[in-house]
């Protein structure tokens, strides 16, 4: 019995790692004899530098940078080696670095982002892997490409201030003293999401109230980065905002694409080739994957949904155990996942959910594979 388990990490309570780890436990409880092979994946957002530098035996490295409401933290980044580094946005502008009361989303900035791809450069970077989601920024990468040198000027030709409501005072982008290694870097962002930069499934509309964004606040924001857009346009020609993926952690994809031509793909395949997915699925008779909270959103770019398209292509069963289930999670199914579990034992609380996860998750995924493992036996006998 071969099984692969490639789950992503279930926010707030465990990384990847440990969620595989945890399931891993529960399917030997059940079956001692069954060979496990841990794959942590994610899908760009939080836990992603953690499954890369797992992926590829890259080394972690540290930089003080500035977080999304300014205050200075120390964020990793990772070192892949052959000029290549891993930069994961949550590490330095994260929603969850910041408490729900003191989030800020009209000033929050992606300022340290920037910060933490200058370490990459300094270091001798030339190929950069930017992993976006879990942000608590909503200005379109203005601070990331403040960091880089790059001025964001108001009529009066002074810098903008922080966070994307600044952007709608800016009238002029100078680009004269950007740092000059960008010349020779080549930049790739992984994304977990489709939407454009702006409208009724942009960053601000769909993203912005779990940053802290009300209803005006959201009308606000996307009026400025719509402006940004305008004013990025007419500064090198080239309109990228309705781009699948623009709206992702609060549109920082735009100015890397617009002004240092990076490229996008899903993050899901991105650590899917880093990991060699493919070729551990190869004799697998089970893949078990999962996340904190499935629900229809999973279909768009997440990594249940990843995993179980890659699953699918080697026809191997696919069963996906979350923290929670929420509505339209049966859309899954015609995604290749054959079965889904939430991991709580009956009705609790969030924070027993999160503080118990690793038992929860090894109870169910025990019981998992003793109804399996039923399954096979009487397949056998029939």
């Amino acid at each position: 019995m071969r099984v692969v388990i490639a789950p992503d990490s279930f926010k707030e309570s465990l990384s990847a790692s440990g969620v595989a780890q945890a399931i891993a436990e529960g399917i030997k409880a059940a079956c001692p004899e069954a060979e496990t092979i841990c794959i942590p994946m994610a899908d760009g957002g939080e836990g992603s530098l953690d499954a890369v530098l797992a992926a590829t035996g890259g080394e972690r490295r540290a930089a003080r940078v500035r977080n999304a409401n300014g205050q200075e933290v120390d964020a990793a980044w990772g070192w892949l080696g052959n000029g290549r580094a891993f930069v994961e946005m949550a590490t330095a502008a994260g929603l969850e670095q910041i408490a729900p009361k003191d989030r800020r989303v009209l000033d929050a900035s992606s300022f340290g982002v920037g910060q933490l791809i200058a370490e990459a450069l300094r270091a001798g970077a030339t190929h950069i892997i930017m992993g976006l989601g879990g942000s608590a920024s909503n200005d379109a990468g203005a601070g990331l490409i403040q960091a880089l040198g790059v001025r964001l000027l108001d009529a009066e030709g002074r810098d903008l201030a922080s966070g994307g409501a600044a952007l709608a005072g800016l009238h002029r982008i100078d680009t004269s003293g950007v740092d000059p290694r960008l010349a020779q870097a080549r930049f790739e962002l992984a994304v977990d999401v489709d939407n454009p930069l702006c409208g009724e499934r942009g960053a601000s509309a769909i993203f912005g109230p779990q940053k802290g964004a009300s209803a005006a606040d959201v009308a606000q924001l996307d009026a400025a980065l719509a402006h940004f857009a305008d004013i990025l346009q007419a500064h090198t020609g080239l309109d990228f905002r309705d781009m699948p993926g623009m709206g992702a952690a609060g549109g920082i994809g735009l100015p890397m694409k617009a002004l240092f031509d990076a490229t996008f793909q899903p993050g899901i395949e991105l650590v899917a080739a880093l990991s060699g997915l493919d070729e551990v699925l190869d004799g697998a008779d089970l893949v078990i994957t999962g996340e904190g909270r499935m629900d229809r959103q999973t279909l768009l770019g997440k990594t249940p949904a990843g995993v179980a398209r890659h699953a699918a292509a080697k026809r191997i069963p696919v069963i996906a155990i979350a923290g929670s289930l929420g509505d339209g999670y049966e859309a899954l199914y015609e995604a290749g996942i054959t079965a889904s579990f939430s991991i709580a034992p009956g009705p609790v609380a969030l924070e027993d959910a999160c503080r118990n996860a690793a038992q929860y998750l090894r109870q169910r995924s025990r019981a998992v594979m003793q109804v399996w493992m039923a399954a096979q036996s009487i397949g056998k006998s029939a």
